[in-house]
């Protein structure tokens, strides 16, 4: 895993773009700290940070074919490498590297756009062809891995974070307000949206070229299976857990491919015990594996764990997190995530990477994606429950049903149940709206947007984020049922731009650790879409399919363990009198209209909600608003008031390519 990052001038010869790539080459340091390489002539330069993992004495970058025509820098890894190498040298080509960097580009030789359907792997790809002086761009299925860029100025740039982006003093920096409202309602921007006016992100799945042609616009070469009644799965029950089970044992069999030891995350719940099962019974005696616990016991799950651990025989080792924890190194995340974040998850994630560096590891095995396309989310089952509400709506004891979901909820039952009516209400006109999966969720969120200055509300005037989101739709959403619009939707919104990046590959490459997800290759995915929704969800039974493919893989304690959602704490975080707390500097009143994002009498409110002298009760909307404000104001002061690009000290590159 690496940084890429590079500026294009078709039309006039770059100036001082060996100094400034050099600078965006510093700025992701940490995405790739063993070597450095540039490539320049008289349109383009190209920069690359690497993480060596495969071919660790001859895979440094930027690479070329024989000819010395194309010229790659590559983010990712291509897990089917050696099969796809096996089919080149078959057609007469010769390798002078053992990566699969030079793979890619000799496929991409072979057969131009068509490769990106050949790849299995997690991925951001930059080519240069020199000949027809068009820069190609491309972007894993899923968008495991990240690629920015920016037109301005005469210049293209691009880049694996936003940070080295900025790292030139001529690209402009601001927060984008529209971003803001989508983010305070979905919980993230809507691609290629991001936090900053101007910087766009490729969607994942997409390609697209830069030449004297202009800026093209992103292609799909791959989209989220959209599966018609005739494409449904027509084998047995059975004859599926089979499939499942080769598909994800191949897929974990690719995915342990390197030159480095691969370690795995142990939650303690079902998808991460499968693949820790799956690597210790068939590849790997000597599993290591990494996990975090709790001072909170309401977000711990060490007991699992250490079950797991015990099954296995694993080496294993943990971050305890305490409250303060997160606290105190919230400002780091943000700086990696370079976005607002309305949840505090990723920061125990980004201490689990560093504990995996700390122990000599560049890779580790995670259990993303299985609850998206098995229905592993209480969104799912929210969904399904509430449909069934909403055909009774006054019914009393349907809406009984939710208990089942949120026991830890209904300690009170007669407050609960009032709660439970006011926040779960349906009614049968909420059935045809789109996003009736998700209406709940991103109604709550919404109300955070009070928050919001009188000057940030009228930028916003004419602004509907929903417009946003139903300009992304596919033409067959519309005709899919309630179950898979959920999934598209979680999918498409949260699982790219929030769990694979605040929660994925940012906090993981913020101390260069690559992290992998076999239950997002293609083929699992693709064969998932296959299956009716009632073998993913029996009852509220989420990911039943799943659980019973694996029976006997894992202890039974932990294949039928109530699903726990993965959390960090909020207010136990950030309930302090510190006065000279960061906390209390970024909201104070004058912080807070300086920056001109919230009402600052609004903020000074809710924020006497987290003192300790307060009576007051906080509920999950307003710890959302807290950290939402927080990372507004945090995201401001790192990228707009203090950042310096001219004084990013330049490293010295490895390895200089010269074609003037």
């Amino acid at each position: 895993m690496c940084g890429i990052a590079g500026i294009l001038n078709i039309d006039n010869q770059l100036n001082s773009s060996e100094k400034i790539v050099s600078r965006m080459i510093t700025m992701l340091h940490h995405r790739g700290p063993d070597e450095s390489g540039l490539y320049i002539d008289n349109n383009i330069c190209l920069g690359h940070a690497r993480l060596s993992i495969l071919g660790l004495e001859t895979g440094t970058q930027p690479i070329s074919n024989q000819s010395e025509t194309l010229w790659i820098i590559y983010n990712g890894e291509v897990f089917n490498y050696i099969e796809l190498k096996e089919e080149l040298v078959q057609k007469g080509y010769s390798f002078k590297t053992d990566t699969d960097t030079e793979v890619v580009l000799a496929l991409y030789e072979e057969y131009g756009v068509d490769c990106l359907e050949k790849l299995n792997g997690q991925f951001a790809i930059a080519i240069w062809d020199t000949r027809n002086k068009e820069l190609f761009l491309a972007r894993d299925r899923v968008g495991i891995r990240p690629l920015f860029y920016t037109h301005q100025n005469g210049k293209f740039s691009f880049a694996s974070e936003i940070k080295s982006i900025f790292s030139d003093p001529e690209i402009s920096r601001s927060i984008d307000p529209e971003a803001l409202s989508q983010i305070f309602t979905f919980w993230t921007t809507i691609t290629p949206k991001t936090s900053f006016k101007g910087i766009l992100e490729l969607p994942p799945g997409h390609f697209m070229t830069v030449s004297k042609k202009g800026v093209s616009d992103p292609k799909a070469y791959w989209t989220i299976p959209s599966v018609s009644p005739e494409e449904r799965w027509q084998g047995t029950f059975d004859e599926a857990k089979d499939e499942i089970k080769e598909l994800l044992t191949d897929a974990v069999r690719l995915r342990l491919r390197a030159d480095v030891p691969v370690g795995a995350y142990l939650s303690g719940g079902l998808d991460s015990s499968i693949l820790t099962g799956l690597i210790a019974n068939k590849f790997n005696n000597h599993l290591r594996t990494f996990s975090l616990s709790f001072q909170e016991c309401n977000f711990d799950e060490s007991s699992y764990q250490n079950e797991m651990v015990h099954h296995l025989k694993t080496e294993h080792s943990e971050v305890r997190v305490s409250n303060q924890h997160v606290k105190d190194n919230f400002s780091q995340v943000i700086w990696q995530c370079e976005k607002p974040l309305l949840r505090t998850g990723p920061v125990p994630l980004f201490s689990l990477s560093k504990l995996v560096r700390e122990s000599q590891f560049k890779v580790v095995l995670t259990g993303e994606g299985a609850d998206e396309i098995f229905g592993g989310y209480n969104i799912f089952k929210e969904a399904k429950l509430r449909k069934f509400w909403a055909r009774q709506p006054d019914s009393k004891w349907r809406p009984l049903l939710v208990e089942r979901l949120y026991p830890y909820i209904f300690k009170n039952p007669s407050r609960a149940r009032i709660f439970l009516q006011k926040f779960f209400s349906v009614n049968s006109e909420d059935l045809t709206d789109p996003y009736f999966s998700h209406q709940v969720r991103w109604r709550n969120s919404g109300k955070n947007k009070n928050f919001f200055s009188l000057e940030l509300q009228s930028k916003l005037t004419k602004y509907d984020p929903y417009k946003s989101l139903a300009q992304r739709l596919p033409k067959s959403f519309s005709t899919q049922d309630f179950f898979s619009k959920a999934q598209f939707l979680e999918m498409d919104i949260f699982l790219s731009n929030y769990l694979l990046s605040s929660q994925g590959d940012r906090v993981g490459m913020g101390n260069s650790i690559e992290l992998r997800v076999p239950f997002l290759d293609h083929r699992v995915i693709e064969f998932a879409a296959k299956l009716p929704a009632h073998w993913k969800i029996k009852g509220l039974n989420e990911k039943y399919i799943l659980k019973e493919a694996f029976k006997g893989l894992v202890p039974e304690s932990i294949r039928n363990r109530p699903k726990q959602p993965y959390r960090a704490p909020i207010k136990e975080s950030f309930l302090t009198d510190d006065e000279d707390s960061f906390v209390q500097n970024l909201l104070s009143e004058d912080a807070i209209e300086k920056a001109g994002y919230f009402d600052a009498k609004k903020v000074s409110f809710l924020r006497k909600k987290f003192t300790k002298e307060s009576k007051q009760a906080v509920n999950e909307v307003q710890n959302m608003a807290l950290i939402g404000i927080l990372s507004t104001q945090l995201l401001h002061q790192q990228f707009i008031e203090d950042f310096k690009p001219e004084e990013i000290k330049l490293a010295v590159p490895d390895k200089v390519i010269r074609r003037r």
